[in-house]
């Protein structure tokens, strides 16, 4: 069991596969990309599964969600996912990409045991998309959703950001096409996670802004606390449903109290939070023939550090020192 001082136990692993991405959103990193990591740096495959298989045969995890990066670029993705479906137990697996190599790879990752998909996609317009990503590959997410949904890989989560005088103003929109073609909606508050560290607080899309935002033309009901248990949206039904829409308001409402993560980096770090600015070293155990009982022991006392808060609701709150790509959303 992975249980920290407050007394909340961790049963979702977060993998980052990779620290590379084809897109260069405007909100994560600079235009040139960043410093990426050295190879030998890099987990394998073997020490992502072997990792993967001590958290669920001896740490309680039982949900597993491959991130980057973008972990589609991961060429072992296939195999990864095949080897974690055959642990016992099995973990629920999902995967968070940006859908540009969805398409050709949907259903290769659901008949290798991946259970659904999270794509990130924040606008409806071809040409803002290609200003928030500087990509023109609007058609390929698209594209990579359908082949998501036809796979199988359901329910297809679709995240979004919303950015002051980019998309701002799409967010109905952008909730009537995902009812349309049944997707889950989720929007996510801009976090500061951004390499260039130019996240302002002063002027960032609020839950509260979104919510108005969508009232404008739906009927939105809370689900409750009940519904939501340890995951990080809020949730509405839409028009009394049975469609819904999801917040994450990791800024203005943090809902650390109730986390139950725990997150592996590209490089083999443990991170008890995406916003920590401390780490703890698997990939040195795993490489000195430690056993899987001394990794998971070390495992164990990270977690045990876990501090109460992410400190994003202080005012003061200063950005990680290493950029989303390398720690994995």
């Amino acid at each position: 069991m992975l249980i920290d001082t407050y007394d909340r136990v961790a049963t979702d692993l977060r993998v980052s596969l990779t620290d590379r991405c084809n897109l260069r959103c405007t909100y994560c990193m600079p235009e040139e990309g960043l410093q990426w990591l050295a190879k030998p740096d890099l987990l394998s495959d073997d020490e992502i599964v072997r990792l993967v298989r001590i958290a669920v045969t001896q740490l309680g995890i039982n949900e597993v969600r491959f991130t980057g990066g973008e972990p589609l670029l991961r060429p072992g993705l296939v195999s990864i996912v095949e080897q974690c479906a055959a642990l016992t137990p099995r973990p629920k697996m999902s995967l968070t990409t940006n859908g540009i190599g969805l398409k050709r790879t949907a259903a290769a990752l659901k008949a290798a045991g991946l259970d659904r998909v999270n794509v990130s996609l924040d606008t409806l317009r071809p040409d803002v998309f290609k200003t928030l990503t500087r990509r023109d590959r609007h058609h390929d997410v698209l594209a990579g959703l359908e082949a998501a949904r036809d796979a199988g890989l359901t329910p297809v989560k679709v995240n979004t950001v919303l950015m002051p005088g980019l998309n701002d103003d799409e967010a109905p929109d952008l909730l009537a096409w995902a009812v349309e073609h049944g997707y889950e909606l989720r929007f996510i508050e801009q976090m500061p996670l951004d390499a260039q560290h130019g996240w302002k607080r002063d002027g960032m899309i609020t839950a509260g802004d979104i919510l108005t935002s969508l009232r404008t033309r739906f009927t939105l009901t809370a689900e409750g606390d009940g519904e939501r248990g340890s995951a990080p949206a809020e949730r509405w039904l839409v028009d009394g449903g049975p469609h819904r829409v999801g917040v994450i308001a990791s800024v203005t409402r943090p809902f650390c109290r109730a986390c139950d993560r725990t997150r592996l980096t590209a490089d083999g770090q443990v991170r008890t939070c995406l916003f920590a600015r401390e780490e703890t070293d698997l990939r040195g155990a795993l490489r000195s023939e430690a056993s899987d009982e001394e990794i998971a022991r070390i495992w164990r006392l990270a977690m045990w550090g876990k501090k109460a808060g992410s400190g994003l609701d202080d005012p003061s709150f200063l950005q990680p020192d290493r950029p989303m790509s390398a720690i994995g959303g």
